[in-house]
């Protein structure tokens, strides 16, 4: 099995846990997406707390690759996420998954 195969049943079991029914292929896809920060410890996790690091998901993911406008709903949409996915440390592949999902761009994503 490999690395990416490792990491992605450890994210499948997060997003299970949180009561999702994992798209395969979308998860595949994000994690592909955030190339090798996946596999540094601290470039793998999300700080939901750090005011920064969520303008940094807001501007390099949700903007950039979600191709979404800068408003007030990706706040909110951030928000959400962070409440559903309540977990101390976060998988940065879940936290775009989650985002993903919630903005309901998957499709743009799985190409």
């Amino acid at each position: 099995m490999s690395k990416l195969d490792e990491l992605l049943e450890k994210y499948t079991a997060d997003l299970e846990a949180v009561g999702d029914k994992v798209d395969a292929k979308l998860l595949r896809a994000v994690a592909k997406g955030c190339g090798p920060a996946i596999y540094r410890r601290d470039a793998s996790l999300v700080a939901a707390s750090d005011k920064k690091e969520l303008e940094r998901v807001k501007n390099s993911f949700l903007i950039k690759k979600c191709g979404l406008k800068d408003t007030p709903k990706l706040d909110e949409g951030i928000d959400a996420v962070k409440k559903t996915y309540s977990k101390r440390s976060k998988y940065r592949v879940v936290f775009y998954y989650l985002l993903a999902k919630h903005f309901k761009k998957g499709a743009a994503l799985k190409r």
